[in-house]
């Protein structure tokens, strides 16, 4: 097995190369789609919806053609729908011959507000080079225009900054060259009866149909790369609609190929100019490694990938076992992170617990496959002290809740994950999800990847009628307000919330949002 070493600042990696080869064999295809706009529209502040604007249509976009744009004048246009790809269009002078280069800008936005609010006022801890815009200069007219960079939007506003008073400009064939690597449309729902559910359904499916490219993107906005947190959840929906398999194993090789010198598993990886794993690590996320290996495994029976990735799986759990405490909890320390959710109060350490037995499970299927029976051993063995220690550490019989932390914080992120971990029985599991709805704890959820767990807890204790209420209060919100696909982060009662300092920057198409489609066919909610 070749294998060589990239230092990464004080870290050292190792790569595995024939892994490396596995994953570049498995490089999907992509597939072009020429999109051309629907409509010419305007904006609108309305201060009752969610990012506080809407448009308003005001001429097709066929009607470009007759109109003549000047210095200091604009365009919005609407493409109908959300789209990721390249944009193209015809830039003409009209007058006098052109004397002098035309200045343009463009701005692409998911929403309405990315077109609406200036990015001059930008203050998010972000850095704003992923606010999607672009200048160009066309010394040279007519000109055909292709835009190199990619981008996703449903919204283009093109803003002619300058020209010479002797010439105007005509803009023609305005168009996406849309891009995806998902290269069929799964059926259609043929079991449910609600619109509602439909429709979400649809959002879900555009969700990651546009954050399926060479990898599974985590958003084709912003950051566009392999996170496993994300990854893990895109599998389970790929595998309810596209059945693109071959890209969940490609994901996976790229994860075990590319890992920190001790074989801890980065928690994303950067794809281009070569495969870069990231000097981020999560205990979670690593742990998910785990995880979407045995969901993959289940579906496929591929044994030969089973095989070569188990000791990448298996060193996940060694690795986490080192942060386990005498008393069978995961330390609560200053050196380390899980992501869980976003939620700058929420301490992490019962749900990490929560995590790593849930892991451990998975785990634990994946050894019974390949026949590590000392492996075996081990995981039988922890998975009883980790559930024990949560009920005799963490679960408080007075509040009712499991705790987490020194300052005992009641959150819905400890008690969902120790639910899916399965700690306590059948029925402390149910009546823990009952207390959780009738009594909200103050530390809530604020992202739909959140919100994917709660709704797998709710179903794991039999809650069917009520996670399909849950599904469509929250996921059906978006929907009602417009979301052409789903959002990174979203909080009804704070539709604004961005834990990087601007709506503006946050993702309006976002992979750990797409789950609905994953309950709704599996479940037959």
């Amino acid at each position: 097995m070749s294998q060589g070493m990239q230092k990464n600042i004080e870290l050292r990696f190792t790569r595995n190369n024939a892994f490396l080869s596995t994953a570049t064999g498995l490089l999907p295809t992509l597939q072009y789609r020429c999109v051309e706009p629907l409509n010419v529209v305007e904006t609108v502040c309305d201060a009752n919806l969610p990012l506080g604007w809407k448009t308003l249509p005001l001429a097709p976009a066929t009607s470009l053609g007759q109109r003549l744009l000047g210095p200091g004048e604009e365009i919005i246009v609407d493409f109908g729908t959300h789209c990721v790809g390249y944009f193209g269009l015809r830039c003409e002078a009209v007058g006098s011959p052109p004397d002098a280069p035309a200045h343009l800008k463009f701005t692409f936005g998911e929403t309405p507000v990315e077109v609406a609010e200036s990015f001059e006022n930008y203050t998010g801890w972000l850095s704003s080079s992923w606010l999607q815009q672009e200048d160009l200069y066309l010394d040279v007219l007519p000109a055909e225009v292709r835009l190199p960079r990619r981008y996703c939007c449903r919204y283009v506003k093109i803003q002619v900054i300058s020209t010479s008073p002797k010439f105007s400009l005509r803009l023609r064939d305005l168009h996406l060259n849309t891009v995806t690597s998902a290269s069929s449309e799964p059926a259609l729902l043929m079991h449910s009866s609600c619109p509602l559910l439909e429709k979400i359904d649809r959002v879900s499916l555009l969700t990651l149909k546009n954050c399926m490219q060479e990898v599974f993107e985590d958003g084709p906005k912003r950051d566009r790369r392999l996170w496993l947190g994300d990854l893990r959840l895109q599998a389970l929906v790929n595998y309810q609609t596209f059945g693109q398999n071959d890209l969940v194993k490609r994901c996976l090789y790229l994860f075990a190929a590319v890992t920190r010198e001790d074989g801890l598993v980065s928690a994303n990886l950067f794809m281009k100019p070569d495969i870069i794993a990231d000097d981020t690590f999560l205990l979670d996320y690593s742990l998910f490694f785990v995880a979407t290996l045995e969901d993959y495994i289940d579906v496929t029976h591929d044994l030969q990938t089973l095989h070569e990735l188990w000791p990448t799986a298996w060193r996940q759990i060694e690795l986490a076992l080192e942060r386990i405490g005498s008393n069978g909890i995961v330390r609560d320390s200053e050196d380390w992170w899980a992501f869980i959710d976003w939620h700058e109060s929420l301490n992490k350490q019962a749900p990490s617990q929560g995590v790593f037995i849930y892991c451990l499970e998975k785990a634990l299927r994946l050894a019974e496959r390949v026949a590590d029976k000392q492996s075996q051993q081990i995981i039988v063995s922890e998975i009883t002290r980790l559930k024990k220690a949560a009920m005799k550490e963490l679960w408080n019989e007075e509040k009712g809740f499991f705790t987490s932390g020194s300052q005992l914080q009641i959150s819905y992120a400890s008690q969902v994950w120790l639910v899916l971990a399965g700690v306590g029985d059948a029925l402390f599991r149910a009546s823990l999800m009952r207390r959780l709805l009738a009594e909200p704890p103050e530390i809530k959820m604020n992202t739909p990847y959140m919100m994917h767990h709660f709704i797998d807890a709710l179903l794991s204790v039999g809650q069917k009628e009520c996670a399909i209420e849950e599904i469509k209060k929250y996921w059906g919100s978006m929907v009602k307000n417009g979301a052409d696909t789903f959002w990174e982060l979203y909080d009804p009662s704070h539709p604004e919330f961005s834990p990087y300092g601007s709506k503006l920057i946050n993702s309006y198409c976002h992979a750990w949002s797409c789950t609905p489609a994953y309950f709704i066919r599996k479940y037959q909610l």
